[in-house]
């Protein structure tokens, strides 16, 4: 199970910073991640980040390289999305994402979502 928290209204340039905690087979977990979902828009991949490594492999979608950061707290179970430099364009659904393998994870194809957590940036 995924529980995403942390969404919520800012104004442009603003930040906010969302927590995805799982529980459940999470010893079994290969990574973690980000995805959103603008209105009348598909779902985009945002970040992700490896598990299993001490040295965790990461990787941003174009649009937020630089302005987002993702991280974790393995003894929490949890993976932070630390944004910054908000834009409306950044408006969106978050969902966080759940890997179980490194094959669903290269492919970005996640194995388990949580639910979402509504982002609203305002100009």
């Amino acid at each position: 199970q995924l529980q995403a928290s942390g969404g919520g209204l800012v104004q442009a340039g603003g930040s906010l910073r969302l927590s995805c905690a799982a529980s459940g087979r999470t010893s079994s977990m290969y990574g973690m991640g980000w995805f959103r979902q603008a209105p009348e828009k598909e779902r985009e991949f945002v970040a992700r980040i490896a598990l299993i490594w001490s040295g965790a492999t990461l990787a941003y979608a174009d649009s937020v390289k630089g302005r987002f950061t993702i991280s974790r707290d393995n003894a929490k179970n949890t993976v932070y999305l630390q944004m910054d430099s908000l834009n409306p364009e950044d408006t969106a659904v978050y969902y966080c994402a759940a890997y179980m393998n490194r094959v669903s994870y290269s492919n970005r194809a996640p194995n388990y979502w949580g639910q979402g957590t509504l982002v609203t940036v305002s100009s």
